[in-house]
């Protein structure tokens, strides 16, 4: 997808990515350009008029009592965005920022917010220069929007600030031939008015979440293969009795990665005396499968808050400007942190897996932590540590940040979602899912090797031989911190999900 055109209508959970993610360029129709035309002529009506409105003529939050003559408009305007731009801490992944960057633009096309036509392309010019002003961890309460980072933006646009390469953002623009913008009236709560980062936080956790399920059913069959334990649970006529669509799906996954495989093979006769899995085996497709489940909601209402136009006030089509809460960040704050929760149980489940393959009561037959000589080795038992601490971390991350609220602006703003906060904390519990998952796949594939005669499924087998192609195999102890890298990068690009798809 190397272009996103904008009109009217919402943008998808694709096209995001791809712009914020892969660099694709965006272009505005006509047809919006003309719309924002004759949007902007009822903003020019109501600036004239002796009648206040909000965020024309007025000052803003618990300053909109006064009245601004038309003289102080411009530096009204500049003034918002400055004092606005009040983020702190460290500066946020430029990914994030190319998807506020977008979404505010999308919501600009909308024809509901009043900017002018040369506002609206002057920030897709910036995007397509690449051009990434540097938006602070800290400041948005998700609430009267992302108010802080999307100020740093606007301040970018106004020749102000810096950009994410340490260039003065008046540099940026210039050896982009973009001219810095003049904000004229409404034009600065448009550009700052919206849910734009917590949702482009969100569609992005989301591209991750997909693959990362995904993944989690392949190193958990692979883990059930090793542990010797049976493919019959996750059977299509047992899940049927339980009818969760996300349960069936990852069921089927492990199921199909499990065919074939000589190792399942070899204890399904009656010489077998253990009757059932331990739950981290038998119950993944649960677990999983709930977990796929509240991402399919999280994804309803992607959705919806991609179709939507945020700004307060807002320009309606028979040219009315009304004030509104539109902005309230609740309902993705509130699937942001419910996103975490299921994250944070994968992990763990994960972990336990990972955890019974090093104990040789538990293994049965692996040697002690898949050490090559146990006593002189330790093989894998630090990378169980790490996954622990990764998933006691988790665990705190899970813990919501939308049920908290300080109030602000004088008490104008006396309810906020911290929806930007929900965000930011489900990125680094994305982060910790994939180096868990990394842990379980290194470890599951070094077991597999230990069941040797025995051959592993198709499938297992190839994701097993794509890692060998970047770790050795067992051996006495290396330094194992690059290993876990190189697992990490392979479940981070989806290439360890290549043999499963084929399957």
């Amino acid at each position: 997808m190397s272009t996103v055109r904008l009109d009217s209508g919402p943008l998808d959970r694709q096209q995001v990515v791809a712009v914020a993610r892969h660099g694709a360029k965006v272009e505005l129709t006509d047809e919006v350009r003309k719309t924002l035309g004759e949007t902007r002529r009822h903003i020019d009506a109501l600036a004239d008029a002796d009648q206040p409105t909000y965020g024309i003529s007025t000052g803003f939050g618990a300053l909109a009592i006064r009245h601004i003559p038309p003289d102080r408009r411009t530096a009204l305007q500049r003034s918002l965005i400055r004092s606005h731009a009040a983020g702190t801490g460290p500066a946020v992944e430029a990914e994030v920022v190319r998807a506020l960057m977008l979404l505010r633009l999308r919501t600009l096309a909308s024809g509901h917010t009043g900017v002018r036509p040369a506002t609206a392309d002057a920030l897709a010019a910036m995007l397509n220069a690449g051009i990434v002003p540097v938006v602070h961890e800290y400041g948005s309460l998700g609430c009267s929007g992302d108010l802080a980072p999307l100020a740093a933006v606007a301040l970018a646009m106004m020749g102000e600030g810096e950009v994410l390469d340490g260039r003065p953002a008046a540099q940026a623009l210039a050896e982009a031939g973009i001219a810095p913008v003049t904000l004229a009236e409404k034009e600065g709560l448009a550009l700052t008015n919206g849910t734009d980062g917590m949702l482009g936080m969100l569609v992005l956790a989301l591209d991750d979440l997909n693959r990362l399920l995904d993944t989690s059913d392949l190193t958990a069959a692979m883990s059930v293969e090793a542990l010797l334990g049976t493919d019959r649970a996750f059977a299509a006529d047992l899940q049927e009795l339980r009818p969760h669509p996300g349960q069936a799906r990852s069921a089927r996954r492990m199921f199909a990665a499990l065919a074939d495989s000589e190792i399942v093979a070899s204890h399904r006769g009656p010489e077998c005396t253990r009757v059932q899995d331990a739950y981290s085996l038998r119950c993944a497709p649960q677990v999983h499968g709930a977990a796929r489940d509240t991402v399919a909601h999280a994804e309803l209402v992607a959705d919806r808050e991609l179709a939507a136009a945020i700004d307060n006030p807002v320009v309606l089509a028979d040219g009315r400007v009304e004030s509104n809460g539109n902005f309230h960040g609740a309902p993705l704050a509130y699937v942001l942190d419910f996103l975490a929760i299921p994250l944070a149980d994968v992990a763990s489940i994960a972990e336990r897996r990972t955890d019974r393959m090093l104990d040789v009561s538990r293994s049965h037959g692996l040697p002690a932590f898949l050490a090559d000589d146990p006593g002189v080795d330790s093989g894998h038992m630090i990378a169980q540590y790490t996954q622990a601490a990764i998933v006691s971390e988790l665990k705190r991350l899970a813990v919501p940040a939308s049920v908290d609220s300080i109030p602000s602006s004088a008490m104008q703003e006396d309810h906020v979602s911290m929806g930007w906060s929900a965000a930011r904390k489900l990125r680094r519990a994305v982060d910790g899912l994939t180096s868990v998952l990394a842990i379980e796949l290194l470890t599951a594939a070094r077991a597999l090797d230990f069941r040797a005669p025995l051959r592993p499924a198709p499938v297992t087998a190839a994701v097993r031989d794509l890692l060998r192609e970047r770790v050795a195999p067992p051996g006495p102890d290396r330094h194992l911190a690059p290993e876990i890298a190189a697992a990490e990068e392979l479940v981070r690009s989806g290439a360890a999900l290549t043999a499963l798809e084929e399957a």
